[in-house]
């Protein structure tokens, strides 16, 4: 075992700030601590920065919402009071002032939702990289962190070199959830957290697909195809927007609205039976009446597709609802509930892995309000990695760039350095 030499870490007597883990959060802290005079370094396991941001955004990189805060808190849940402080100091119009700044112009989409112009990730990566090497923040990828030694050091492994220690003034963790694992976020951070006396709660999939027992006919004609418009309705809750058909289940943005209630109403129960509305703008008064007119010699599909404007994988759901007893899809009123109250048995939700993120982590007793650990001074954490849990939309970006530069915030008060974060742009 090695030690790194002192002046690595301190050029110019600056305060040396490490931080594990360059995803969104730990990336923003480090703009900001370098920004404010720090001599930082971010050391990641993988071969290259932000992978999960990357992937993220091929299909189109939501950074945020347009939302007023006062809707967009309460899609943390009961991490919104939490949170708060940090989101209302860097609130999305800061995020788009920021973006902006790097030449990344944003725009609202018609859901309300934030993207940057040139619309993928790698663009604003890219500029967000040289600001960072502007700023002489060092990137030490290919780097896994395994905890530390007894003199309070940290201890990596960098892939195919020796292992060393590293004394910093001050340490980001910034690891993300265990979602994804294979671009980064393995949650190994887990056990060295444990070991060291600091509470996590398990870490559990979020935003993820949930499972359905398909007959065989309805899931090889049905997996894949897009359901649009429509609404889901569980305890009390509804979110609108569309979902898709897998072999497995159902996934998509009306179940990640209210992966969390179905989540724990399937942990606790064993199984979450949601409604789906296939037909959302129409009142039932008016499914039930239109449902009731003579089908003159049609077939049930070709009624409902010209009655209802019903695609093929709706009606497939209809039958599948009424697999016991088909024959009571003749009768308009039983129809008519289906169509605006399908019931969805929802047995189980697909592995953590398939998530697009995870709930869990470091809870907020563990933490101080600067984000530091109370069992480890010096030590903050930020992003992912902390219990909180939110659904797509740009809320899960939003939190992780908040979370880092309030922890960055933080590391300055317990440094005592003269200066401050930068101010929000």
């Amino acid at each position: 075992m090695t030690a790194a030499s002192p002046e690595k870490g301190r050029p110019g007597g600056a305060a040396a700030v490490a931080v594990i883990g360059a995803g969104p959060a730990g990336l923003f802290a480090a703009e900001c601590l370098a920004g404010a005079g720090c001599a930082v370094t971010v050391f990641d396991r993988m071969p290259s920065p932000a992978r999960k941001l990357l992937i993220a955004g091929r299909g189109g990189l939501n950074l945020t919402h347009s939302e007023p805060l006062d809707a967009f808190l309460p899609r943390y849940g009961a991490a919104h009071d939490w949170l708060e402080a940090a989101i209302r100091a860097f609130p999305p119009e800061a995020l788009r002032r920021w973006c902006e700044d790097l030449g990344q112009p944003t725009f609202t989409g018609s859901s309300g939702r934030v993207f940057p112009t040139a619309f993928k990730a790698a663009p604003l990566l890219r500029a967000w990289l040289r600001r960072l090497d502007a700023l002489g923040v060092r990137l030490r990828p290919r780097h896994r962190w395994t905890g530390w030694d007894r003199q309070g050091r940290l201890l990596f492994e960098p892939e195919g070199a020796e292992a060393f220690a590293w004394r910093a003034d001050a340490t980001l963790l910034a690891l993300g959830g265990a979602s994804w694992p294979r671009l980064g976020s393995d949650a190994a951070w887990v056990p060295v957290l444990r070991d060291a006396g600091i509470a996590i709660s398990p870490l559990r999939p979020a935003n993820a697909g949930f499972t359905l027992d398909w007959s065989p006919l309805f899931r090889e004609r049905a997996a894949g195809e897009p359901l649009k418009r429509i609404a889901l309705h569980f305890e009390g809750r509804t979110a609108r927007g569309e979902a898709v058909v897998t072999a497995e289940g159902l996934e998509g943005g009306v179940f990640y609205a209210l992966s969390a209630p179905l989540r724990e109403a399937i942990a606790l129960r064993g199984e979450a039976v949601p409604q789906l509305d296939l037909r959302p703008d129409l009142p039932a008064e008016d499914v039930l009446r239109r449902l009731s007119a003579p089908r003159r010699g049609q077939s049930l599909s070709n009624f409902l597709r010209k009655t209802l404007a019903l695609p093929p994988v709706a009606i497939g759901l209809l039958r599948e609802a009424a697999r016991e007893a088909p024959d009571s899809l003749s009768e308009p009123a039983r129809l008519a509930g289906l169509v605006k109250a399908l019931p969805l048995r929802l047995t189980g939700i697909r592995p953590i892995e398939r998530a697009i993120s995870s709930a869990g982590g470091i809870g907020r007793e563990a933490l101080d309000a600067n984000f530091m650990l109370r069992r480890r001074p010096g030590i903050f954490a930020a992003g992912e990695m902390l219990d909180w849990e939110a659904p797509t939309g740009g809320y899960l970006l939003q939190a992780c760039f908040s979370t880092g530069r309030a922890a960055a915030e933080g590391m300055q008060h317990w440094l005592r350095l003269p200066e401050t974060v930068p101010p929000v742009p």
